[in-house]
């Protein structure tokens, strides 16, 4: 009897076992798993903007008047030196021909006073001869010297009215010069703002004048960008770039940053809230064939990399209020509104649950670099470690210490949607 009752005893032991083990089973909640890795880590700051060429040169009128010639249209290629357009020379030409002859006029008048004053002091000069052998007065002498004086007076002046009218001419061929406008430098005409009948304005004080085109060297292209205030900060120069040009979707193009903005740009993003982004400059390394200035580019700055760092899945790491609040009843613990959060002093900290002994432990962590896909992990776990990744509405309130199980089929699941 006293066997049997022995047997019963231990089959309900067992029984009592099975089922806890079935409940405990039941409350574990499933959920995907990963594990720490090493890997390599690339941290980009992306960015949008425009191509533009590094040196372009806008050519405005240095006079007025109507272009009377139009030797270029847009996208042709040109070379230093070569005529561009011409603005109607007519007015200009006859001041040049008015100022001649002035010259010639003053010319002769300057001849005109040097021949007086060369008569005038040889009459000085005789006079002052025949004043010694007795044969000349002190008045004569008197006004040999007055008229010699008067002839020097006369040359000098005619010659100042030379020097003037010569610098009157100079500066007329030089404004008749800039009535042929010609190219800079060597590159493209990228933009064309005028044509032949127009009234071409020159730039003043007030006035910018009018732009009547734009030459550029499109042999060296650069990626303006404007990068938000969050993220300029990480921007350094000399740092690599790969840009994306809407107009080639299948290429990808290397760069350098050349330059930080430190002035603030302002953009509206409605109801008078305000983006401020700083402009980027990236140089690119190679010349792009049949680029054109304007195109939509977007830029993947290159602010941090590492080889074959600890790193988890973006998706694993999680925000709590740390350290956990004491269990209550049913091993469950409390919310942090009940009277247990304000006893202890907690702060909000990133970590990962670990999976260990079919419980989740979290465990906080110091992220490194961010990647596309995973964070570097720079303490708080190990190499191998299995972690919990997904999915988000379990993560979402997932507690430390819960129990958990792995999910294979998801896990599998997403194996082989990577094999795919």
């Amino acid at each position: 009897m006293k066997k049997w009752l022995i047997i019963g005893a231990a089959v309900i032991v067992v029984a009592l076992i099975a089922v806890n083990m079935l409940k405990s089973s039941h409350k574990a909640l499933g959920v995907e798993a990963g594990k720490v890795a090493r890997k390599d880590l690339v941290e980009v700051v992306t960015a949008s903007g425009t191509l533009t060429p590094k040196r372009k040169v806008d050519v405005s009128a240095s006079t007025i008047g109507k272009v009377t010639r139009l030797a270029v249209r847009e996208g042709d290629r040109v070379e230093q030196g070569q005529l561009l357009l011409e603005i109607d020379p007519t007015e200009f030409r006859s001041v040049v021909d008015a100022l001649q002859a002035a010259v010639r006029t003053s010319r002769a008048n300057l001849d005109l006073a040097r021949a007086g004053r060369d008569k005038a002091k040889q009459d000085l000069e005789r006079a002052s001869s025949l004043f010694g052998s007795g044969l000349s007065s002190q008045e004569q002498i008197d006004a040999a010297e007055a008229s010699a004086r008067i002839e020097e007076a006369r040359t000098a002046s005619a010659e100042a009215t030379m020097r003037q009218t010569e610098a009157n001419l100079a500066k007329a061929r030089y404004d008749l010069d800039k009535v042929t406008i010609t190219s800079p430098m060597a590159g493209v005409v990228t933009r064309l703002n005028v044509e032949e009948g127009e009234n071409a304005i020159m730039g003043t004080l007030n006035n910018a004048g009018t732009v009547l085109l734009t030459v550029a060297d499109l042999a060296t292209m650069e990626a303006e960008v404007d990068v938000d205030e969050t993220e300029v900060v990480r921007v350094k120069l000399g740092q690599p770039v790969k840009v994306e040009v809407d107009a080639f979707p299948d290429t990808s193009f290397a760069g350098t940053v050349t330059e930080i903005g430190n002035s603030p740009i302002y953009t509206s993003t409605g109801q008078s809230q305000q983006a401020v982004d700083f402009k980027i400059t990236v140089t690119l390394d190679d010349p792009i064939q049949d680029v054109r200035p304007g195109l939509t580019a977007k830029a993947e700055i290159t602010v941090a990399d590492a080889k074959q760092v600890l790193s988890v899945p973006i998706g694993a790491v999680t925000v709590r209020e740390w350290p956990p609040l004491p269990k209550v009843g049913k091993g469950r613990r409390p919310r942090p509104t009940t009277a247990a959060a304000d006893t202890i002093k907690r702060e909000e900290v990133e970590g990962v649950f670990v999976i260990e002994g079919g419980k989740a432990l979290f465990k906080t962590v110091e992220i490194g670099v961010t990647g596309e896909e995973d964070f570097e992990v720079l303490s708080g776990l190990a190499d191998g470690q299995q972690i919990v990744t997904g999915p988000f509405r379990i993560l979402r309130d997932l507690q430390h210490e819960e129990a958990v199980k792995v999910d294979t089929k998801k896990k599998a699941a997403g194996a082989d949607k990577k094999r795919d």
